[in-house]
């Protein structure tokens, strides 16, 4: 399948999943807000959250197996520099009260203006920071 009907097919399969949330649930989809919920307070509406990130992970491996072809998952030998990363990126989410998804997705299409501001940061925060770790090791 074309890389683009690919990716067309996955944002609306975002889109209709935040829809679903917001109708069934009253949630907007955030990973990070879903995750940190199913972890740090699980309720009796944990439920839900935990089958999310089920389907979140599952999602890659069921798209390789319908489409007979295996996504190559690249994650940096790096092990320090992926700690660090991953601190950075959960700092930032409670800093900036939800992730790329919840503000992304669900805040721009409701035209929220903190979620526009948090979106600009994120993509800002990514560009200079993948120019940053290109020029210090020398890639161009």
């Amino acid at each position: 399948m074309n890389d683009y009907l690919i990716a067309l097919l996955g944002g609306g399969l975002i889109g209709l999943a935040s829809v679903i949330l917001m109708a069934s649930q009253g949630a907007v989809m955030g990973i990070s807000g879903i995750v940190s919920r199913a972890i740090s307070r699980p309720t009796s509406v944990t439920a839900w959250r935990l089958v999310f990130i089920a389907g979140v992970l599952a999602a890659p491996i069921v798209y390789s197996l319908f489409a007979n072809n295996f996504i190559a998952l690249e994650i940096t030998e790096n092990s320090v520099l992926l700690v660090i990363a991953g601190l950075f990126v959960g700092v930032g989410t409670v800093i900036g009260n939800g992730c790329t998804s919840g503000h992304g997705v669900c805040g721009l299409s409701r035209l929220s203006a903190r979620s526009m501001v948090a979106t600009i940061t994120f993509m800002l925060t990514a560009v200079l920071t993948v120019a940053a770790v290109n020029y210090l090791s020398g890639v161009n």
